[in-house]
């Protein structure tokens, strides 16, 4: 050593020594392993010792620089979390996740973890699981610190070295294990021998697994010539029953073929029968809407001669009228706007006929508002006679009134005469006749007053009367136009009554066209049913498509994934792969007398095709 320079020890991390000692303790257990099975020669159990070990080896591995994660219930470290991330990142591992969350002793999420190693090492893929883990170490940071051995390539090597096992064949029961409560301890007095024994054994060990691998293949091919010898046998002997069978099914179907024929043969018949009845149906109707049609025109020349009627009474009427109240402009008008709504009733014909319902509530409301209006004629008409009565009372007054006021002018021009000569003849009676001037001025002034209102009386009353004679001419106009309309009313409702009459022969034709119709459908539905039979006993003539097992990842009708809980089932009458909740139904099938699994859309269809055959 050179002088002055100081000493230096080497000081090695810790976690680089924990991860170098568990990548040696993981290459003896498996090593180890991999010697003893092979030299056990058969499929290893849950009670094998170094597969124990194994098990416990890789625990500690997956331990290895996890991060402490905090839950209600305190600090919480557990493996179940990485691998349970192998899910999402390889689809193949769905089905252990799957079977580890539904096995019910499982309480921890430690118990889960070594079932879920368990399954990966029966399944002979606990490599390629732990391989895409470590692929993806932006998701294993999560879970791990940066110095785990699963970041490093400490964990890359074991990786490589667990492709090894898959020559190993496991059966482990992990329903019956207490996975939660195990306490996994290394035991590493099986690692420690002496190196002579270590070469002898492996000198045995490479002997006995070429002896091994030479037995399991000629184990193999034996296996396989059996199976096909077996497989050959049954086919033979399918193929000669099911030989017979279509014989008898083609005889059978030929016979069927000839019977549809000839129904076939008798619904044409029966089909040009019912097109002969339509036809003749659709004549018969053509004649009958043409005698419709002459009776309309029958009725319409009715109509105009009422019509004609109709303008004649008007016209004797207006010259009443004219006679009676000498307002021939209002008259006039009324006529020419009368002769207008009659041209507009005369195009309007078809429309009214789509309003004969409406009419018919207008007709009540007519006949409603024609009694009211005759009850206020009668009304009206007493209320102008006392009203006459009142004026002529008034006219009388008035007559005494004018007469009184002549009389008090002639006598206050003799009262002035009388008094002037009173005056130059006596002075004495100057008080007297002042009095008797002043009281009659005064009663002179009342009559004045009782005139003046008199005068407003008849003024009043006169518009009162006017207005009383424009009330009733608009109430006579009102009963005209109702009288025409009446009329109207009635011609229409004759030809409501006649087209309610064609109507009702209309749909009685129509019904009877509707059930023959009806009745070919029925009998159209029971050919297309035996045509399908037929095609279903050319299928099974031609033979049946027989779905492989390989060919079947998922069931055919609720499409779940098939798995080692859920099994796979073929449906004998056609041929696919369903699970056991789709195709839980047993029938007698025309190739098996004995009831047989049927899928649920083959039951339902055999069942309606029994119904229908047995209607």
């Amino acid at each position: 050593m050179e002088a002055g320079r100081p000493l230096v020890m080497a000081v090695k991390d810790p976690t680089v020594v924990e991860r170098t000692n568990l990548l040696n303790m993981a290459k003896l257990s498996i090593k180890g392993l991999i010697e003893s099975a092979l030299s056990f020669g058969r499929t290893l159990d849950s009670d094998y010792p170094p597969l124990q070990q194994f098990f416990v080896v890789m625990e500690h591995c997956l331990k290895h620089g996890l991060k402490v994660k905090k839950s209600f219930l305190g600090f919480n470290k557990t493996i179940w979390g990485p691998l349970e991330i192998v899910e999402k990142l390889c689809p193949e591992a769905e089905e252990i996740a799957a079977s580890v969350r539904d096995l019910p002793g499982l309480k921890t999420p430690l118990g889960r973890a070594r079932a879920w190693l368990r399954l990966a090492l029966m399944q002979k893929k606990m490599a390629d699981y732990l391989r895409c883990l470590i692929i993806h170490r932006d998701l294993l940071s999560e879970f791990y610190e940066y110095h785990a051995l699963m970041m490093e390539e400490e964990g890359a090597v074991i990786v490589g070295l667990l492709v090894g096992l898959n020559v190993i064949d496991a059966n482990l029961c992990v329903k019956g294990e207490d996975l939660d409560s195990l306490v996994g301890v290394i035991d590493f007095s099986m690692y420690l021998k002496n190196e002579d024994e270590d070469l002898a054994s492996e000198e045995r060990n490479g002997q006995i697994a070429a002896i091994l691998d030479q037995k399991n293949y000629i184990e193999e091919l034996n296996r396989q010539l059996n199976g096909t010898i077996s497989n050959l046998h049954a086919r033979v002997d399918s193929l000669e029953k099911s030989n017979t069978k279509l014989v008898e099914e083609l005889a059978i179907a030929k016979n069927n073929i000839i019977k549809f024929q000839e129904e076939n043969h008798q619904l044409r018949n029966e089909n040009t029968l019912i097109l002969r009845k339509t036809q003749h149906h659709l004549e018969a109707t053509k004649v009958d809407i043409d005698a419709e049609l002459q009776t309309y025109k029958h009725s319409r020349q009715g109509l105009d001669e009422m019509y004609n009627e109709a303008r004649r009474q008007l016209r004797e009427e207006t010259q009443l009228r004219q006679d009676v109240e000498n307002e021939l402009m209002v008259q006039v008008s009324m006529k020419q706007e009368i002769e207008l709504a009659m041209k507009l009733l005369e195009k309007d014909i078809h429309e009214k006929q789509d309003t004969l319902i409406g009419l018919r509530e207008q007709l009540e409301d007519v006949k409603a508002i024609n009694i009211e209006m005759y009850q206020k004629l009668q009304v009206s008409e007493d209320s102008m006679k006392q009203k006459n009565v009142i004026i002529d009372r008034l006219e009388e007054k008035t007559n005494q009134i004018t007469a009184t006021m002549k009389q008090l002018e002639e006598r206050l021009q003799k009262s002035e005469k009388a008094h002037q000569a009173a005056l130059k003849e006596e002075k004495k009676f100057k008080q007297e006749s002042l009095s008797k001037s002043e009281s009659l001025q005064k009663k002179i002034s009342q009559k004045e007053k009782q005139l003046a209102e008199l005068e407003t009386d008849l003024k009043i009353e006169k518009e009162w009367r006017q207005a009383v004679q424009d009330d009733l001419q608009k109430e006579r106009e009102t009963v005209t136009q109702l009288r025409t309309e009446t009329q109207q009313i009635n011609g229409l409702k004759n030809e409501f009554l006649k087209v309610q009459d064609e109507n009702k022969q209309m749909r009685t034709i129509c019904h009877e066209q509707e059930q023959a119709l009806q009745d070919l459908a029925n009998k159209l539905s029971e050919s297309k049913l035996k045509i399908e039979d037929i095609k279903e006993a050319n299928k099974a003539l031609q033979g049946q498509v027989w779905l492989q097992d390989k060919e079947a990842s998922h069931c055919k009708l609720c499409e779940k994934e098939f798995s080692l809980s859920r099994r796979k089932h073929h449906c004998r009458n056609c041929g696919e792969i369903f699970c056991n909740s789709c195709s839980d139904n047993e029938l007698p099938l025309p190739s098996s007398p004995k009831p047989v699994r049927v899928c649920d859309t083959c039951h339902a269809l055999l069942l309606q095709r029994c119904s229908s055959h047995l209607a």
